[in-house]
This record gives structure tokens, sequence and C-alpha cells, in this order.
């Protein structure tokens, strides 16, 4: 009998990506490949790409550098790029570097197994017309009770700073049928809180049985699953916040109260720059309404400090939103140039100004994280139990607010919905104490 081969996937970056590296496991299963821990171990190895973030090429090409020195050890090893910058510069990594095999972008992954088969050096970066996802197997590879499910790719708001509209493609959502069916066979594998996951997912406007379907009506679909505990989705843009959408998190008890709805500036004349179609008092008025149905909602946000232009005066715009919203999570970054995006073309905020800037807004930042967990101490919550935790008896998991909780619950089991009191709060994450279980 053939030993199986081993597959090591590295992920970068988004939520989105570690589903696609979910995906690409399962495809790369049907050829007999299983997964390892350690790119040592592997006989293929797959790195996906992320191009949202700073220095994303230079990261990549760090790791094949080291990829080099194993194959030269292995001449056998498979080599793989995948993601947004396998999409973006596929041709030039090949060219560049020698130790990879195969190059597929975000929207060809299914394609995986063809492409290992016919051997020599591959690549795939094109938008094929067939659906990548009734292609893939179905999901078997489970390591827990939650589960990502993306819904939509792609975007079409073309913001001035992002490349994701041309390494992912426009706006494609996924019908209502199949994103159901996929949902109702996590469930029955045991999966209790789904992530809904899309560059612009509350875009979402996937054909159902009686026309196209909202995210809203998606949502309230997959609440009556049995079984599903939870419901969560990311990354939304503010413009694509419908009436409906706002009402469910009022009247759905599964649609849990944590939205990351990124800003990325509180200054008008940036965020015209930038493309965002919105106003600072826009998104103000909109944080009122979903406050309005959920009170108790968390609310995260992106942000890019040091954008070509950029004032002080600009800058203290944004400092003023963070400190009229009160966030309990955000993501914050220095402005880097992505090529191919209009902003790559404008001069850019010189690096010592922004870098001041970066540490002013995240001191911000981590105040109101801090606080929010504060508040938070004495209160009874949910928790999803998800691992063992390092000490003897203790459980980890996430609560309905998406902070990571400590339980200590020698009696606790993976996949236990349990109802806890949290006794105190750490930088990042809250230690509780179980009540009872609720399911």
């Amino acid at each position: 009998m053939t030993a199986p081969k081993k597959l090591f996937i590295k992920t970068y970056g988004c939520q989105m990506n570690v589903y696609d590296s979910e995906r690409m496991a399962e495809a790369l299963g049907a050829s007999g490949y299983i997964p390892t821990d350690t790119a040592e171990d592997a006989d293929m190895v797959l790195l996906n790409t992320c191009h949202i973030r700073e220095k994303a090429s230079e990261k990549l090409y760090s790791d094949l550098g080291r990829l080099r020195a194993l194959k030269a050890e292995k001449p056998g090893l498979k080599v793989g790029v995948a993601g947004c910058v396998a999409q973006a510069e596929g041709a030039e990594i090949l060219r560049r570097a020698p130790v990879v095999d195969l190059v597929v972008g975000p929207q060809s992954y299914h394609r995986l197994p063809e492409m290992v088969a016919a051997g020599g050096r591959q690549i795939d970066t094109e938008f094929p017309a067939e659906d990548k996802f009734t292609l893939l197997p179905e999901r078997k590879a489970l390591r827990g009770p939650a589960a990502f499910l993306t819904v939509q790719e792609g975007c079409d708001k073309f913001c001035a700073f992002c490349v994701v509209p041309y390494t992912r493609g426009s706006e494609v959502s996924r019908p209502v049928a199949r994103l159901l069916d996929e949902a109702r066979g996590l469930v029955a594998q045991g999966v209790r809180d789904i992530t809904l996951l899309g560059q612009n997912v509350n875009a979402y406007h996937g054909a159902g049985p009686d026309g196209p379907w909202g995210l809203a009506r998606l949502i309230r679909e997959l609440a009556k699953i049995d079984g599903l505990a939870r419901i969560r989705y990311m990354t939304s843009h503010p413009n694509d916040m419908e009436d409906d959408l706002i009402s469910a998190h009022g009247d759905l008890p599964a649609l849990m109260p944590y939205l990351h709805l990124p800003v990325q500036s509180g200054s008008d004349r940036i965020l015209k720059a930038m493309n965002r179609k919105h106003t600072a008092a826009d998104y103000l008025r909109l944080i009122d309404r979903i406050r309005a149905v959920r009170p108790d909602i968390l609310l995260s946000s992106d942000f890019i400090v040091g954008f070509p232009g950029e004032t002080d005066a600009d800058f203290n715009a944004t400092l003023d939103l963070i400190r009229a919203v009160g966030y309990g999570q955000a993501y914050s970054f220095k402005y880097s140039a992505r090529p191919g995006t209009p902003a790559a073309e404008k001069p850019p905020v010189p690096s010592e100004i922004a870098d001041a800037r970066l540490h002013q807004l995240q001191a911000l930042i981590t105040t109101q994280q801090r606080a929010v967990q504060e508040a938070m101490v004495g209160r009874e919550v949910h928790v999803l139990y998800e691992k063992p935790g390092r000490m003897p008896g203790q459980m980890v998991g996430k609560s309905d607010h998406l902070h990571a909780v400590h339980v200590a619950d020698p009696n606790g089991r993976i996949g236990q919905l349990a109802r806890v009191r949290v006794l105190a709060s750490s930088s990042n994450s809250l230690a509780a104490e179980p009540l009872f279980g609720i399911g």
C-alpha cells in the first residue's frame, strides 16, 4: 500500500484565507494528501498568501528562501503559492523563485489536484467561468465547533488603497441553496458557530428560490437550522448595511452581538480620497441605528493611518471618531502602497510621522478595548468551548462578543455552550468560572 503524501499549508492574513486553506486541503485530500504540522515533514508545501497586509511579497519571498534549503534536502518536495499575492504576481513568482512548482490564484484552487498531477511548473491565475465551490469535495475535515463559510467573494467598491478588486475580482455571491446545504453539513458534523465570510459580505445577493436574497434573509434562514447556535459575518462595508440587516441584529438571538465595520478614517477629506463614498457623519449615524436595536453590540473596525495627504487635522478627526464610537476591538495599520492601486501613485506621509500616529491611535484603541473588557467582569456570558486550555481542567472558547475566555471547568467538553461568570480581564482575554451548562 502506498504511503500517503503529506501536505503543509501556511496561511497568511484574513479569515477567508483560513477557509480557502481548508478547502485546498480537502481538494488535495482527494489526491491522497494528508495534513502535517511542519514543512520539514511535508511532501508538498502551500503558502496561501494575503496581499492586504504590509510587506506581503517580502514575507512570501523570505519563506520561499527557507524552503529552497529544505527542497535541496528533499528534491521531491513540491512548493506551491496560492492566494492574492499569487494572483497579483504569478509570473513574477515563477521567474524570481525557481523553488516554486505551482502558482494558483484564489479563484482557481479547485484545480490544484490536476495541476499537481500534470507535473512540471504550473500557473493558473485566471478567473474561470465555472463556480469553484461546486467542483470542490464535500467538507469533512473540521477542527472544532466553530467554522467559516464563504458566502461572497470579490469587491466592486475600488477603494483607492485596496487590491481586492484586482486579486479577487468583482463581487460574486454563492447561491442560497448551496450555502444552506453546506451549513447543514457543518452542523451535522458538530459545528455550532458559523462566521459568514466575504470581502464585502453585506453586499451578498445570492440566487434564491424566488429571486436574489440579501444577507439578512440568508441569516434568517440559517438561524432556523437546528443546532446552529451562533451566526456572525465579516467583513462589511458601511454603505451596504441595509435596514433589514440592522433589524436582524435586534430580533435574531443567533446573530451574535459583534460587528466588524471598517471605517478606515474619520476625516471626510481622506475618506473621499480613499473613494469610500461615505462621510464620518454617515458612519456615526449608522452606528447609532445599530446600537438602537442592539445596545450591547461590540464594534470593531479597521483604520489606516498615514494615507497620502493625511494632515494632523485629518488624523485628529480619526481620533475624534474613535472616541465617539468606543470600540471593543480594532485593527490599525500604517498605509502601505499596493502596486496598481490609485493611491500608490501619490506621495506618502513621512514614515516617522505615520509611525507616531499609529502608536497614538493604537494606544487609544487599547484603552477602549480594556475598558470594554473590564466592564465584562462580574457579568454572566455564554462561552462556546473550542479547545482545552493550557492549565489542567481549563477550557477555552469565545463569548457572544467574540472575547477569548479561559474557564476553569474540569467537566467542560469541546462544543459545549456554557454559561459562565467573568472573574477577571487580561490584555487579550477574560477569565471565568462556570455556572451551568446550557447545551
